[in-house]
């Protein structure tokens, strides 16, 4: 079994090596342009030069679980696709989102505000069933997510194109019942892929359909988000505020108004990162079922987007 290593922006030897020591009676090689045909392929933002030059794949295996950036690409209809399914980014981001909305309700960023300027004072505390959370989106990640932020005794909604049953969440289900998962939310966190269709969700109407005082934690894709009408949704009070961990453009620009905007916490895409030792074994483990012709986990659904 031939496989090649494409990843743009990634230190290949790491990759290679762990692939390697997992797949000990396998060829795995980084990718240089005009390199013999692999039988499989382990990428991060690969360009279509290799997808060109690669035409013997049978399988393209991607480190993380957003896809959006190899769909974009031309690659043949027999060619499967496989995203990761969790590759430890799971519990990253459970903990990730709990620490912003705990940061919101509980308001700690007003007492480090408080903290700075040497004051001592104290709030009255907010009841959790003041601020149900809806997460938007219940794979893997949102599903994990959304039971870590039950565990804290927050109401907790889902919205998801398909029906699915997670313990403690009331669950909504396709465009029918996508405004009245909105207009329940306080505190919407977004854990959508990026498709046609979600594209530019998070918009002046759905927004303003959240409860007054809600709160937007993107840590999906940038492009889920119409930054226009975000901060003009905070300017006018009807948001509280926003934690933003994914931008249409990244790094962000210098310059764009969320660098400074008061209302909004930024991190660096760092909400969930692909831990390599977890991806590899998982990938590993695919490729010997895929060999053996067993069905696996992950395959992309192209006219889904995921």
């Amino acid at each position: 079994m031939r496989i090649t290593f494409c990843g743009t922006g990634t230190k290949a030897d790491p990759w290679v090596d762990a692939l390697r020591a997992e797949l000990p009676h396998a060829s795995v090689t980084e990718w240089k342009p005009g390199d013999p045909p692999a039988d499989h392929a382990v990428v991060w933002s690969p360009p279509q030069q290799f997808i060109d030059e690669q035409p013997a794949l049978k399988g393209i295996f991607n480190i993380g679980a957003g896809v959006d950036a190899l769909l974009k690409l031309r690659i043949p209809a027999d060619v499967m696709i496989v995203r990761i399914d969790d590759g430890g980014m799971a519990a990253q981001m459970a903990e990730f989102v709990v620490h912003a909305i705990t940061r919101h309700v509980r308001e700690l960023d007003r007492y480090e505000e408080d903290i700075r300027r040497g004051a001592w004072e104290f709030r009255k505390p907010r009841p959790r069933e003041e601020f149900p959370v809806g997460v938007m989106g219940l794979g893997v990640l949102g599903k994990r997510v959304a039971q870590a932020v039950a565990q804290f005794d927050y109401p907790v909604l889902g919205w998801s194109r398909t029906p699915k049953d997670v313990a403690g969440v009331r669950s909504f289900t396709g465009p029918g019942q996508f405004d009245d998962f909105l207009r329940a939310t306080r505190i919407l966190v977004c854990l959508l892929p990026l498709t046609d269709e979600t594209r530019d969700v998070m918009n002046t109407r759905t927004l303003s359909l959240l409860q007054p005082g809600g709160y937007v934690i993107n840590v999906a894709r940038g492009a889920h988000l119409v930054d226009e009408d975000l901060i003009a949704l905070l300017d006018s009070g009807h948001l509280a505020g926003a934690a933003l961990d994914v931008f249409r453009t990244e790094p962000l620009p210098a310059g764009h108004p969320f660098w400074k905007h008061p209302k909004i916490t930024i991190t660096p895409h760092t909400s969930a990162r692909t831990l390599r030792d977890e991806s590899v074994m998982q990938i590993a483990r695919k490729l010997r079922a895929f060999e053996r012709g067993e069905p696996i986990a992950g395959v992309v659904d192209r006219l889904r987007g995921y």
